[in-house]
C-alpha cells in the first residue's frame, strides 16, 4: 500500500501557513466576516479561497455522577432545524480564559456549575471553508445555579429545552445517525472512548490550546 506509516508521537497536524499575496473582507458580518484571499501555493500557483473568519467557540459536556450527558435544544436556521448540542458559545469577551468562557455557557445554557474541568478535545469543524477552532471541556461535579441567579435566555435560547441523556444512549444515536451535530457526535464518542480508558487521556483545563484564535 502506498504512503509512508507514521506513529503516534509524529500524528499530529502540521500549522504551515501559505503565503497570502492579497486579502479582502468580502462581508462584515455581526458575529463572522467573510474573507477572500490570494493564496501562493508554490508549484501549485496563486489561488483564490474564500472562508469564514470566526472568533472561536467552546463546549462543554456536562456529565453528571450516574453518567449522564446535559443537552440543551436549540434552533439553527441555516439547517432549519432543532438540533441537540451541548452547552457552548463563542469566544466573544478579550482576554478570558477558554474554561471560563465554558464555564460561563454552562452557567447561561443550562444552570448548571462544575467544580471539576478538563480538556477532552480539539476541533476544526469544517477547515475548508471556515477557521474556527473548538475546544471542548468535560465538566463533573456538578451543581445547579441557584434560581436568583440564573441567566435569562433570549432569541434562540429562550424557552430552550434542558435535557439530561445516558452516555451509552447518545453514542447509539450518534452512530444511528439520529443525532448529527458535529460537536456534539466528537464530544460523545470522545467521552466514551475516554471513560473506558479511565479518563488517562484528559488534559488540564488550562492546557495549551496551539488553534485558540487571536484575531
Amino acid at each position: 500500500m502506498g504512503g509512508e506509516f507514521v506513529g503516534d508521537e509524529a500524528l499530529a497536524d502540521a500549522f504551515d501557513p501559505a503565503p497570502v499575496t492579497d486579502s479582502e473582507v468580502v462581508m462584515s458580518g455581526r458575529v463572522w466576516d467573510v474573507v477572500r484571499d490570494s493564496v501562493d501555493l508554490g508549484e501549485a500557483g496563486v489561488h483564490t479561497r474564500e472562508y469564514v473568519r470566526h472568533p472561536g467557540a467552546v463546549a462543554v459536556l456536562a456529565l453528571d455522577e450516574d453518567e449522564r450527558v446535559c443537552l440543551v435544544q436549540q434552533y439553527r436556521h441555516p439547517i432549519r432545524s432543532r438540533d441537540w448540542e451541548v452547552p457552548a458559545g463563542l469566544l466573544d469577551v478579550p482576554g478570558e480564559p477558554a474554561w471560563v468562557a465554558a464555564a460561563r455557557e454552562l452557567h447561561e445554557e443550562a444552570d448548571l456549575t462544575a467544580a471539576r474541568w478538563d480538556v477532552l478535545l480539539d476541533v476544526r469543524p469544517s477547515p475548508g471553508g471556515l477557521d474556527e477552532a473548538i475546544r471542548v471541556f468535560l465538566a463533573r461535579d456538578l451543581g445547579e445555579v441557584p434560581e436568583g441567579e440564573r441567566h435569562t435566555r433570549e432569541a434562540e435560547e429562550h424557552g430552550m429545552p434542558v435535557r439530561w441523556v445516558a452516555l451509552d444512549t447518545l453514542v447509539d444515536a450518534v452512530l444511528a445517525g439520529r443525532i448529527r451535530n458535529g460537536v456534539l457526535a466528537a464530544a460523545a464518542l470522545a467521552a466514551y472512548v475516554e471513560r473506558g480508558r479511565d479518563w488517562s487521556g484528559l488534559r488540564p483545563h488550562d492546557a495549551t490550546w496551539l488553534d485558540r484564535p487571536h484575531h
